[in-house]
């Protein structure tokens, strides 16, 4: 593909800053159109990244604008029918993570738009710098056969103390009525980032429970896997847990039968060299990995390289959250 890549967006929430700071990031790009049914939700988006035109109707944008793709950056129940809209343009598409509500509608999707176009889903964790350098030195094997692993996450993000509202229900108010929540929001990333790092898993079993009584779905979740070659893998999440901060903290131990790696915060240490500490800024990778992820999109188009996250392999991803939720007992 030659360049420039003329890219259209699709949502100006409060996410998309970051999607389009990756994007600005990118050499050979014009921002040439961003949509939202706000317009001024739109219209500073587009005074922000210089972008020129501004609609409010997705269709029109991309019949008047014509990109070479777009990047969907909207609510989930919107993804399957943007997605379409997109693909019958031959426009190529980025589409925010979940990619549908459940595996069925995904399945659906994907076998409606086929070869017709590029279609990565955005799904960023795996390129955030810590976790791209475990999967590195996992792959190097520094630990050898990974024997059993823990991955705990912690923040406050839907609880807070007194009257000031919960960080991740004041920035995306919508989620108290999901009914599906923690899993489907949050830890699917990491369940994402650790098919990057460990490789396919299945799920043993899973628990989830509500802490805070103002959500409809769940807060907190156990659920144990295991990966291909038979280790078993914990993870232990709360994100309603008060005194943690508002961004997830994650802590990962991965014992092999050579050596352990642990990722605490914001630094990796194999326990053989405990002085050996790799500190990680994890301010700036919250943007890095949507910078790596567009640029991730933006090679592929270019090269004609997989995408690392291509709507096949993020389809692995989905079904390991639904699975948990199947285990769990509650149904889609």
């Amino acid at each position: 593909m030659t360049t420039p890549l003329k890219v259209a967006i699709a949502g100006a929430g409060a996410i998309s800053e970051f999607h389009l700071k990756g994007w600005q990031a990118q050499a050979g790009v014009e921002l040439v159109a961003i949509c939202d049914p706000d317009a001024q939700k739109a219209r500073t988006r587009a005074d922000e990244f210089a972008i020129a035109h501004v609609y409010t109707d997705t269709a029109h944008m991309l019949d008047e604008a014509r990109p070479d793709a777009v990047d969907i950056i909207t609510p989930v129940g919107t993804h399957a029918p943007l997605v379409r809209m997109a693909a019958a343009r031959g426009i190529h598409v980025m589409c925010q993570k979940p990619m549908t509500p459940t595996v069925a509608e995904a399945e659906a999707l994907i076998a409606d738009v086929g070869e017709d176009i590029r279609f990565m889903v955005h799904e960023n964790y795996r390129f955030r710098p810590h976790y791209a350098e475990i999967a590195q030195r996992v792959r190097g094997g520094q630990i050898g056969r990974l024997r059993h692993a823990r991955l705990t996450v912690r923040s406050a993000s839907l609880f807070s103390y007194g009257d000031a509202p919960a960080f991740l229900l004041n920035r995306q108010p919508y989620l108290a009525e999901f009914p599906r929540l923690l899993v489907f929001e949050v830890l699917i990333h990491h369940l994402d980032a650790l098919r990057s790092i460990l490789g396919e898993m299945r799920v043993l079993d899973a628990r989830l429970d509500r802490i805070n009584p103002a959500l409809k779905g769940e807060d907190v979740a156990l659920v144990t896997l295991q990966s291909h070659e038979g280790a078993l893998i914990t993870i232990d999440a709360n994100i309603s847990a008060l005194g943690y901060p508002d961004l997830p903290t994650d802590r990962l131990e991965l014992l092999g039968d050579a050596d352990t790696l642990v990722y605490d915060r914001d630094r990796i240490t194999l326990l053989s060299r405990p002085d050996d500490v790799s500190i990680h800024d994890l301010a700036a990778n919250y943007q890095a990995c949507f910078t790596g992820a567009v640029t991730e999109f933006v090679t592929g188009l270019r090269t004609g390289r997989p995408f690392a996250t291509d709507r096949l392999d993020n389809l692995e991803t989905l079904r390991l959250m639904e699975a948990v939720y199947n285990r769990a007992g509650i149904n889609a």
